[in-house]
């Protein structure tokens, strides 16, 4: 079996069991054919960040239960869609990434060194 890498070529750590994050909701950043949005950067949430994407269209902020969703709040980490990353980078709101838990398919579209200058310190 494959073992997911991440940008720093170790294995794929967990980004959030609490909130469980992924596109399977695994916890990992894990992606595949049926993942199109290429949901692989963990991500620790900023409130700006938030009122970014609720702007966009993609609100993490309100709870949806029937699909097991509290809803985010900063500090929480979640997995992002590596494009909508991106955007919020070109805007100047992207928010910090935990490498360790960022799948190695992400730098097919941000290079190593932005991700990098961006890196989560743990605050």
């Amino acid at each position: 079996m494959y073992e997911s890498k991440n940008v720093l070529g170790g294995a794929l750590e967990p980004c959030s069991l609490e909130p469980r994050t992924g596109f399977y909701r695994d916890g990992c950043c894990n992606t595949d054919y049926d993942d199109v949005g290429m949901h692989v950067v963990c991500a620790r949430m900023t409130r700006e960040f938030l009122e970014f994407s609720t702007a966009q269209g993609n609100d993490l902020v309100t709870p949806a239960p029937q699909f097991g969703f509290a809803g985010l709040k900063p500090g929480d980490r979640w997995c992002l869609c590596v494009g909508r990353w991106k955007e919020a980078l070109d805007a100047g709101v992207a928010p910090p990434v935990v490498l360790e838990a960022t799948h190695e398919e992400a730098i097919a579209v941000v290079p190593l060194e932005t991700l990098e200058r961006h890196r989560d310190d743990g605050r």
